[in-house]
């Protein structure tokens, strides 16, 4: 192997193979899942794999790969995402896929006789078309045709068209002869960076329920209406939001977090009263029976307020997960590796979603984290440093030697 040294500088080129791809006037980058952009960030990592001389190659819903071997014997797969939320981080994600390519590399030159393979995995982020996970969903058969196609980006595309042009195929051939998959991911959290923990060995990743919720007031006169008459719906709208965050609150104990995060107001005029809003819910969890309690809390929640309020309020849900467990024989040597490689570790679950997800209904599965600054993500100040990913890869790289 080289030198730490030179294994940082090696991880600092190839991340800037990617750092102006998708850049913005604003400082972060936009990278939307089957966008030009992110066509860009999987031809780069193509060409990097093949500068190095490993062999690539593109499934049929654009996934990348590279691998030190694609016989048909099982292989370890090391993957993450490419493409960004707008105007977000230039990390989440690209940090998994390079520490992959690092693994690969220290893999040829210890000459060590292990199937690797790196993969690159479409539209990770619900950004563009409203649905997370689809390029990894779509392979493992955690996401059908069904599921997806009708599925709309911003620019108001239907993905079965950009599948269509691209050549791609909505019902894949399920992936198959992985042996194990490993994912690196930055924390997108704060407690490594607060505990000073180099590491985070992933216990569980929390299940997201999403659901579009339509209220439906009366839009009139701002000026003319008296306040005892009114179907405000925006009003309707904020009572439902701050309760919701009660709810999320209450079941805080049981690592539980509700959010909402999309709200468009119409007719969004001064001088009119809001008629109609909709919102975009996000209720989190690694407690399937937390989540319940939160979801019925919700529309018992929404009931209450069309009857005080004189207004309607229609949820509908738009896509859920079901929480995961990562491997525990992967996780107790993960660890190992952690205390022999002398890198403190803190297990721990993660509340966002990854590829990982997919993946742990069809092998054993294993995620590392690292600290990135203050916990910030999806902004334009994200930020891990290069020896954090280091030291990730170090870790999983200990792994799969142990596995051998």
């Amino acid at each position: 192997m080289a030198s730490k040294r030179e294994d940082v500088e090696y991880l600092e080129y190839i991340f800037s193979k990617f750092y102006d791809i998708g850049a913005n006037s604003y400082g972060g980058v936009t990278r939307l899942g089957y966008s030009k952009v992110e066509d860009e960030m999987h031809d780069m990592f193509k060409d990097l794999g093949e500068n190095e001389g490993f062999d690539t190659y593109i499934d049929e819903v654009g996934n990348t790969y590279v691998a030190n071997d694609i016989s048909d014997k099982k292989y370890y797969l090391i993957g993450s995402h490419l493409d960004s939320v707008v105007n977000g981080g230039r990390y989440d994600g690209v940090a998994g896929v390079i520490a992959g390519l690092l693994i690969l590399k220290w893999a040829k030159d210890d000459n060590l006789d292990i199937s690797i393979r790196v993969g690159a995995f479409r539209c990770e982020e619900s950004s563009n078309f409203g649905k997370c996970t689809i390029g990894s969903g779509l392979i493992t058969g955690e996401l059908t045709k069904g599921d997806v196609g009708g599925l709309v980006s911003k620019t108001g595309k239907y993905i079965r068209e950009v599948f269509n042009n691209k050549g791609y195929n909505l019902s894949p051939k399920k992936i198959e002869n992985i042996k194990q998959y490993l994912e690196l991911h930055i924390e997108q959290g704060k407690v490594l960076e607060e505990y000073g923990i180099k590491v985070g060995i992933v216990s569980d990743i929390a299940g997201p329920r999403r659901f579009d919720v339509s209220i439906l007031g009366e839009a009139e006169h701002s000026g003319a209406t008296p306040m005892d008459m009114r179907q405000d719906a925006l009003c309707a709208a904020s009572e439902f939001i701050l309760e919701l965050e009660k709810l999320g609150r209450q079941e805080s104990y049981r690592k539980s977090v509700t959010t909402v995060g999309v709200i468009n107001n119409g007719p969004n005029v001064l001088n009119v009263i809001p008629g109609e809003v909709n919102l975009g819910v996000d209720i989190r969890g690694i407690d399937i029976d937390s989540l319940d309690v939160i979801e019925k809390g919700m529309k018992s929640l929404a009931k209450e307020i069309c009857e005080k309020r004189n207004v309607n309020i229609f949820i509908q849900d738009s896509g859920r997960f079901d929480p995961v467990k990562m491997s525990s024989y992967m996780q107790k040597k993960l660890i190992e590796c952690s205390d022999k490689l002398k890198i403190s570790h803190k297990v721990m679950p993660s509340g966002a979603g990854h590829d990982a997800m997919a993946f742990s209904k069809i092998c054993d599965t294993a995620m590392v984290f690292i600290p990135c600054y203050r916990g910030i993500s999806h902004n334009k100040s994200e930020f891990s440093s290069l020896l954090s990913i280091y030291d990730g890869a170090k870790v999983i790289y200990e792994y799969l030697k142990g596995e051998m």
